[in-house]
């Protein structure tokens, strides 16, 4: 299993006019491909005719495949749907606006950089994707492999680290145990000699970083539209129709829609929108905040992550510091934090690099995140047939998007699990095989 993905190529295969695969070839978006050319063609107009990037089309009486949720991960099934499997009749229902979810709401940091098995060559697969992404789908994701540096502070969790380091080596995964004078060279003014965590040293992987986590959506959502996907907005789930065990369509304050597959995948909404469907899942909504600072001059060229306090910051292409921690630690569906959790994150912050205390902070924002037992996803059918189920993303969500949604797509039109997503069974917690990342346990907020 740790070696299924590396046979496969994200740009193995060669995709058709998305005109060929749709039941109503009127209704979809006439295919501009975004290139120098265009941008040139367009600039002679004061750019006003560009075309939309996807329809506002109207639900139909019926679909093939309905995905509940429009963020990165329900766009990303859509896309691969259609452009892996060749199922185009689908419908994503977004009871907002289009990326107004998580998608929208976190510190798009992207890496690879796990232990275990079932984790490792699934976010490996992840980032492969990433690296192909803008020339798959044609929108410029701004994906910035800056580098991804661990910071370690005493010999036990150097050991940790190497220990995860070569475990990424051994699935074909790039890692660098870094010591202290190699950690200064890239970032000198890290606190190196904090009296109670000196910094020793750090794990470093060069292929993560960043991506433009509004790019992800709406890349996705034009490449979905271009290939006869349907993305309505505005457009809330009330309701799952089932009968005799089979799931026959969903009920919205747009009217009843009728479906031979639903896929859900609401991040910290699942539980409720499973509640539908009669099942309580081993997940929990909790509370993350992410903050910007204004924008200074470029400092900071790669992710750093805090190795004592959960903290971890990049710079954005503004210029402002984008940097997050801990959950919140209750349960809560809004999208606000506490002021607590402001201080511990910006506390950590400050012992980790001091330089920044007197910047200001311009903004925060919460996104929901759906807490599993064991700190890691859920991708599987459900008892309920033609009911399939992704969620559990806790922190990692952002940066499984493609994975998430090339492996949830596999499952829906195969109806079984890929190897990739195969140790993500809902069933695992029932069996005990939990994929415990962390080691602590099947406590949701300490993941």
């Amino acid at each position: 299993m740790s070696q299924s993905y590396q046979n496969l190529s994200p740009g193995d295969k060669t995709v058709p006019h998305p005109l060929s695969h749709c039941r109503h070839p009127t209704e979809v978006s006439t295919l501009v491909r975004y290139s120098v050319f265009s941008l040139l063609k367009n600039s002679f107009s004061g750019h006003k005719n560009w075309a939309p990037a996807w329809r506002e089309p109207q639900p139909k009486k019926e679909y093939d495949v309905i995905i509940v949720g429009g963020g990165g991960h329900g766009l990303a099934t859509a896309y691969y749907l259609a452009k892996e499997h060749g199922i185009t009749n689908v419908a994503v229902l977004e009871k907002g606006w289009l990326g107004s979810g998580n998608i929208g709401r976190n510190t798009t940091i992207i890496r690879s950089n796990y232990l275990l098995v079932g984790n490792n060559p699934f976010y490996e697969w992840s980032l492969k994707l990433w690296e192909g992404l803008e020339q798959d789908f044609n929108f410029n994701a701004m994906v910035s492999q800056r580098g991804v540096l661990n910071l370690y502070h005493s010999d036990p969790q150097r050991d940790a680290y190497a220990r995860r380091g070569n475990a990424m080596r051994l699935d074909g995964v790039d890692s660098e145990l870094l010591d202290r004078e190699a950690v200064r060279e890239m970032a000198p003014f890290l606190s190196f000699d904090n009296a109670r965590f000196p910094i020793m040293g750090g794990l470093l992987q060069r292929r993560g970083g960043t991506v433009r986590h509004d790019g992800v959506a709406w890349g996705y959502a034009r490449g979905a539209d271009l290939r006869g996907v349907d993305i309505i907005q505005n457009c809330e789930v009330t309701g799952i129709r089932i009968e005799n065990g089979k799931v026959q369509g969903v009920e919205t304050n747009k009217g009843y829609i009728g479906c031979k597959k639903l896929g859900l995948a609401a991040a910290g909404n699942t539980g409720e929108v499973a509640a539908m469907a009669g099942m309580k899942l081993p997940i929990e909504s909790h509370v993350l905040q992410a903050f910007v600072s204004e924008g200074i001059k470029p400092y900071l060229d790669t992710v750093i992550t805090y190795g004592v306090g959960h903290f971890y910051v990049s710079q954005s292409d503004k210029g402002g510091l984008v940097f997050g921690g801990d959950l919140d630690g209750y349960n809560s569906y809004a999208r606000r934090g506490n002021m607590p959790t402001v201080e511990h994150v910006i506390e950590a912050g400050v012992a980790m690099i001091p330089g920044i205390a007197r910047i200001r902070v311009l903004r925060s924002w919460g996104g929901i995140m759906d807490m599993s037992m064991d700190g890691s996803p859920i991708i599987d059918k459900t008892h309920v047939d033609g009911l399939y189920l992704n969620c559990g993303w806790c922190y990692g969500g952002f940066k499984a998007t493609p994975a998430s949604g090339w492996c949830f797509a596999h499952t829906i039109a195969k109806n079984e699990a890929h190897a990739l997503n195969a140790p993500y069974r809902l069933d695992r917690f029932r069996r005990g095989y939990m994929i415990d990342e962390k080691g602590v346990g099947a406590t949701p907020n300490l993941h």
